[in-house]
């Protein structure tokens, strides 16, 4: 599950007390100060809110500042802290971003922790706190609650030096502390619940100004709010009866392991939820993610979570509109922001209107009115009667009504564009500019590690160490070697021989690269859903002495569950299977261990570091070879386009430019036997398997670069190749939107929402339409598609259906062509040839090239 932080910051809130609150919940709970909502960890995750609005009265089940209202919808984001130090710097400015947000006129949630979630390495807290004597995790724990409160109070004081408060006059208007703790509580018995009240005593006390939350929480303390997380959480109820409704965290798509397929959330549902939940008189919305994010370096958790954190968001990882969703979405912001004013005013009363329909009415005594009709039957299209006008819903959706009559917005009627992205591949250019006089340019440049422990050993064992407790998370990597010797005889080693020796590991995860006299003979690893594993491969041995290396490797710490810092990795069993004396264990065998690799030890892949060893300088690099560093140095990708490294035909292991951590990687597939889709029926329930695709393809093949991290000339781009790959066919790839897509119905709802917002008038219709725009600086070059009639298929692979007006192309290049974007609306659709397919209901479905 999606928890939010680790580590992270939210937005705070500050009640005031109004007397036109009357006995709201701040204010009868408040005894001395503001109340707080919900804190967060060592690492930390930030929302703010995407739209909002004001009234000049309140609502007590609703948020109040300073005497008004607002219906909140907000986004997340997620900075992060390095560990064993508190470090601000560069991209880790949490203030810098706190007053870029407050520019912007948003607010903030600030969500401290300390425990996130987040699928973030360690939940977001620091490996070394597992360490200091006598800590556990997360219950009633002098040592855990002692730091934990250490960081608390120093970030808040940041926030409050910098007067980011809200009654600082600062953006941050909610803080949370924890995180999903309701999910473990139970496992720590007594000590959990003891440590919740604690939790919640101590946020409240740092004296923010603001109210403080706690997500996920199934008992809280007063002066706390809990709130929801989830896909749907219109049934939530809050503990406190007069609590506002909070939805902290809404998932709009799904996180990906390695090795996993591709889950997708469709538009519809979100906007479904979402409805679903101002419906029933939810008061604050946050999506998880808004804009999407990247794991860079080694900060993904999981185990096994992928470097993209794209995570379906209506924003992606590269900062692209994800359309539709994304509008969709922003039409469904302003169809409910029509109804804010009534909302504000007034508490919804529920009609049941039959099976499965029912419709929630805001209506005060002024005459405003504002209804949400909603089909929850996951099938059927159904028409409902409500103030005695016929109303048709599809299946698992909601109309909005601002004025009780007008149908502005149904959360499945898409009118918003779909775009066709692609990752444009670009070749590297290599540069004339080298970073030093040693950097040879035109060329590549190998370092190659020893396939065994380089250097002494850091220490001798008899048998295995758990690999987390050795390397303390420093490092991915593990070295564990030792030696047994084979007898001449041995019939495996007869030319000829039937059969052959074979390796026999068990390890607790995450994954390892064995090799027995230098050479590469197996690898193998977990997943996400199941980090151990076992295997049984076969192995080359000689007469004599034979070395056995094995590389462990983690893959992300554990983010989350109970007692979650306990869980370990590494080998737990090695054999050697097939010898005339029958089984070898080397589990009883003494073993030399070594931290990292030496490459990584000496930090090759920064400038300052790149002199530690001696390369190798060739026009062609060796392919398919493990162990292997690679370097070049090259321009960047011409364009301004969003920048992704394309690694499909690398192996596994880690990348950077210029110094920059840009991630793990590992192009590993899903598998092609699991159940993946061609259209995602948005009906029902979401559920993260529900709408897969990319089944027996790479679960990550592109890796996000910023551009800001490229130099004019003279990058350094070095990857570390575990197991072997070909580095001549990594690739940059653009980022870019090649087409754009819409469709629109006659009985799509005809109303303009934007002008409607604007002008505040939730009955004047302006003619409903569709908008088709391209990237800046290019334009709609040509019509792939127009057909208004019956059209089938979707972006992409529109066909005509049995009903075509011949006219379509020609209509919409009139309208379109050569014009960065275009809109289509529907008076102008009527204009086209109604009498075609009587009694047939028709619709104009249009496909154009960006160029």
């Amino acid at each position: 599950m999606a928890n939010a932080v680790s580590s992270s910051l939210l937005p705070f809130i500050t009640p005031v007390a109004s007397p036109l609150c009357g006995q709201d919940w701040f204010s009868s709970q408040r005894k001395e100060g503001p109340i707080p909502l919900k804190p967060m960890s060592f690492g930390m995750v930030m929302s703010f809110p995407l739209i909002m609005s004001v009234s000049n009265s309140l609502f007590c089940s609703l948020l109040c500042f300073d005497a008004s209202i607002f219906v909140l919808i907000f986004l997340s984001i997620i900075p992060i802290l390095k560990y064993y130090q508190y470090y601000f710097g560069g991209r880790y400015d949490l203030v810098k971003f706190c007053k870029i947000v407050q520019e912007a006129g948003l607010f903030l949630i600030l969500r401290i922790g300390p425990v996130v979630a987040a699928e973030w390495n360690y939940g977001g807290v620091p490996v070394w706190l597992h360490y200091v004597p006598g800590t556990v995790f997360r219950t009633d724990n002098e040592p855990f609650k002692y730091y934990m409160q250490k960081f608390m109070t120093y970030i808040v004081n940041l926030m409050k030096q910098e007067k980011l408060f809200a009654p600082q006059g600062g953006p941050i208007i909610l803080a949370q502390v924890e995180n999903e703790y309701g999910y473990y509580e139970s496992a720590y018995g007594e000590g959990g619940k003891r440590y919740a009240t604690w939790a919640a005593a101590m946020a409240v006390s740092q004296n923010t100004g603001v109210p403080w939350i706690m997500c996920q929480q199934y008992h809280v303390p007063d002066n706390v709010i809990d709130t929801c997380n989830g896909f749907y959480c219109d049934q939530f109820k809050p503990i406190a009866p007069n609590a506002p409704k909070m939805w902290t965290e809404n998932w709009p798509g799904w996180f990906k392991t390695f090795g996993s397929r591709d889950p997708h959330r469709p538009a519809e549902d979100v906007a479904y939820a979402v409805a679903r939940f101002f419906q029933k008189g939810g008061s604050l919305q946050n999506y998880y993610m808004y804009h999407g994010g990247t794991n860079f370096g080694r900060t993904a958790g999981g185990p096994f979570i992928t470097t993209s954190y794209d995570y379906e968001a209506p924003i992606d990882e590269y900062g692209l509109a994800r359309f539709p969703k994304w509008g969709h979405l922003k039409d469904l912001h302003r169809a409910i922001m029509l109804c804010e004013n009534v909302m504000l005013r007034t508490e919804p009363k529920l009609l049941q209107l039959g099976p499965l329909l029912e419709a929630d009415v805001y209506e005060d005594t002024s005459g405003a009115c504002a209804a949400f009709i909603a089909n929850t039957d996951d099938k059927n299209d159904k028409s409902v009667m409500f103030r005695n006008v016929s109303y048709d819903l599809p299946a698992w959706s909601v109309s909005i009504l601002p004025d009780c009559k007008t149908v502005v917005f149904n959360t499945a009627k898409v009118g918003s564009q779909t775009s066709v992205v692609e990752m444009v591949p670009s070749n590297f250019t290599l540069s004339m500019v080298s970073p030093n006089k040693d950097f040879k340019g035109l060329t590549w440049e190998v370092f190659q590690e020893k396939a065994m422990i380089w250097g002494e050993p850091d220490f001798t064992r008899t048998g295995f160490v758990d690999q987390i407790n050795t390397t303390k998370d420093t490092t991915d990597y593990l070295w564990c070697s030792t030696s047994f010797f084979v007898d001449a005889n041995e019939e495996i080693l007869k030319t000829g021989s039937r059969s052959s020796a074979m390796l026999s590991v068990e390890s607790k995860g995450h994954a390892l690269h064995a090799f027995v006299n230098q050479k590469l003979q197996a690898t193998a690893s977990g997943n996400g859903t199941h980090p151990p594993f076992n295997f049984t491969s076969p192995i080359v041995l000689k007469p004599g002495k034979n070395d056995i290396s094995i590389l462990g490797l983690t893959v992300g710490l554990q983010n989350a569950g109970m007692f979650y810092e306990w869980i370990g990795a590494g080998l737990t069993s090695v054999k050697i299977l097939g010898l005339k004396n029958g089984t070898l264990d080397l589990s009883t065998y003494t073993w030399a261990y070594k931290m990292g690799v030496q490459g990584e030890q000496l930090k090759i892949y920064q400038l300052d570091g790149t002199n530690s060893v001696k390369w190798g300088s060739t026009s062609e690099p060796p392919v398919q070879q493990p162990l292997t560093w690679y370097k070049i140095v090259v321009d960047p990708p011409p364009g301004n386009e969003p920048v992704g490294l394309d690694m499909v035909h690398m192996g596994k292991g880690m990348a950077w430019l210029n110094g920059e951590e840009i991630g793990r990687y590992w192009p590993r597939k899903s598998s092609k036997h699991e159940e993946c889709v061609l259209h995602c029926d948005y009906r029902g329930k979401f559920m993260p398997d529900k709408c897969s695709t990319g089944c027996g393809e790479p679960t990550q093949r592109w890796y996000h670069i910023p551009r800001s991290w490229f130099k004019p000339s003279g990058n350094v781009l070095v990857f570390f190749e575990e197991k072997g790959g070909d580095p001549t066919k990594i690739r940059f790839s653009r980022r870019k939107m090649m087409a754009a897509c819409a469709h629109i119905s006659e009985d799509h709802p005809s109303y303009d929402l934007e002008n409607m917002q604007k002008t505040g008038n939730s009955s004047s219709s302006s003619g409903s339409k569709i908008e088709l725009v391209c990237p800046t600086n290019s334009q709609i070059s040509a019509v792939n598609f127009a057909s208004f009639g019956t059209p089938t298929g979707t972006c992409g692979s529109f066909a005509k259906g049995d009903c075509h007006d011949p006219s379509s192309v020609s209509f919409v290049e009139k309208v379109c062509l050569n014009k960065n974007k275009c809109a289509l609306e529907v008076s102008q659709v009527r204009n086209l040839n109604l009498g075609l397919c009587p009694d047939t209901p028709k619709r104009l479905a249009v496909e154009v090239i960006c160029s």
